[in-house]
């Protein structure tokens, strides 16, 4: 996700005084380059997992622990890569609609982020380590190919992000990875309610870069950034956004009707419960992120993007709650 910023800050053409008295260097300039409000974006797949490893099996807490941690890290290393290589490819200019990027305002330099992202990296290798010696040699698999897909999302010599390809990844990486991931790494196997628990984090989690991509089509044609938004136009990005959106409500609804504990492992798991139709409350919020979408342009966008991570994170939470109290 990491075209997702969804820090409010104003955009402005570089130095410090466009980037509310941020000091270039600074740390309050690494932590902006961070984009700390994305990093819930990273932490939902995990709560999600977690509580479906209650489900068909037990938590183990540092094995949680060390995916969490990962997670965020290379959410890192996908911010980092983003600020870099979109200012370097004529993507974020002064033209900028959404919040201040590090890069392009002259906070931190290209060198320096680069830096940065080998550091995440290097932090992240330690609990990679730890999850291979608990589960073994598929963790080298995922931790290898969410990094070098969070770097190619908009670098490299086919940038993902760059040819349509961003929202694929997204869903991939935020939803089916990420969760199932969690659920290896604690329970050692994928049974068909990991999968299924995974599509509505992975579905909101693409729902917040559709609300990037929409916002963003205008200055993406200039720089040659052909996401779905700028090859299908605006309606089409309403359109994936309302969609993104029922796929991740029926899927608790579903787990309310049908009796699924075939979903699990070993007979356990969730059985026909209305607990997990917590989410469903924050459907209002769902459906006034899509008004939003569809009926503002620029940056009054910034809100439903800040608004729709808020729902990521609030959806999953719900949703782990409803998936534990309707465990055996």
């Amino acid at each position: 996700m990491s075209d997702v910023a969804i820090q409010q800050h104003e955009p402005g053409p570089g130095g410090a005084g466009a980037s509310g008295g941020i000091a270039p260097g600074s740390l309050r300039a690494w932590v902006l380059a961070c984009r700390p409000a994305t990093l819930p974006v990273a932490v939902a797949p995990v709560v999600v997992g977690t509580a479906v490893a209650h489900a068909v099996s037990s938590v183990r807490v540092a094995p949680a622990l060390a995916a969490l941690f990962g997670a965020l890290l290379i959410q890192i290393v996908s911010n980092f890569a983003n600020d870099v290589f979109d200012h370097e490819k004529g993507a974020d200019t002064h033209e900028r609609l959404g919040p201040t990027r590090a890069t392009q305002s002259g906070l931190l330099t290209g060198r320096q982020v680069r830096l940065g992202m080998l550091v995440a990296v290097a932090l992240a290798i330690p609990f990679g380590l730890y999850l291979v010696s608990v589960a073994g040699l598929p963790i080298v698999l995922i931790g290898v190919a969410s990094i070098l897909s969070a770097i190619a999302y908009t670098g490299g010599p086919y940038p993902l992000g760059y040819h349509g390809l961003g929202d694929v990844f997204v869903f991939v990486f935020f939803g089916l990875v990420a969760v199932c991931g969690t659920v290896f790494v604690q329970a050692g196997a994928v049974p068909p309610l990991a999968w299924l628990a995974s599509l509505p984090v992975g579905a909101i989690a693409t729902g917040v870069l559709v609300v990037n991509n929409v916002r963003d089509r205008e200055t993406d044609v200039r720089a040659g950034k052909r996401t779905l938004a700028v090859r299908l136009g605006r309606t089409a990005g309403v359109v994936e956004y309302g969609l993104l959106m029922a796929l991740a409500y029926a899927v608790p609804v579903a787990l309310s009707v049908a009796p699924v504990r075939a979903w699990a492992v070993e007979g356990r798991g969730v059985g026909s419960a209305p607990w997990v139709l917590l989410p469903v409350v924050t459907l209002p919020l769902a459906l006034r992120c899509l008004r939003t979408l569809r009926t503002m342009e620029g940056k009054p966008l910034n809100a439903c993007l800040a608004a729709t991570a808020k729902l990521l994170l609030a959806f999953s939470l719900l949703f782990a709650v409803g998936l534990v109290l309707s465990s055996p």
